[in-house]
């Protein structure tokens, strides 16, 4: 008699329980090795098809046109990152408001006047960066 395609991992044959189908895991498993074919394949032929002629030109700096004169890894103001993470955080508070504006029909008065407070709250926060002074740029 042919064995069914599970393992059994330490169960009794009356045990039914801690059965473990595996072969329920295969498109899983072709999923994941797609993803990460379709992530290599087209660098590795890149690199092996593509042409390697470096000269000076190539080598040379582009971006803003002439060498480089301090290290790479220099200190930003943190300013920078406050005002980043600010524009993340209001960026992502704002784009709650488009599902809330396309379903204002069907939520009716108490999601209206709950969105009322979420937006009262976004403007207290965005009064009070404004009045410590985290959006001015000198």
């Amino acid at each position: 008699m042919r064995q069914p395609s599970f393992c059994r991992f330490g169960a009794s044959n009356g045990d039914q329980n801690l059965v473990m189908r595996l072969d329920q895991y295969l498109p899983v498993l072709m999923f994941i090795l797609v993803g990460v074919a379709v992530g290599i394949i087209p660098q590795v032929l890149g690199y092996i098809l593509g042409p390697n002629r470096p000269d000076a030109a190539k080598n040379s700096p582009y971006e803003c046109g002439f060498e480089a004169f301090e290290d790479a890894r220099m200190k930003f103001d943190v300013r920078y990152y406050l005002v980043a993470i600010l524009f993340i955080l209001f960026d992502l508070e704002i784009a709650f408001l488009f599902p809330w504006a396309v379903s204002l029909k069907e939520i009716g008065p108490t999601g209206f006047w709950s969105v009322m407070v979420f937006l009262a709250i976004l403007v207290v926060g965005f009064a009070y960066e404004w009045k410590k002074g985290a959006l001015d740029w000198e």
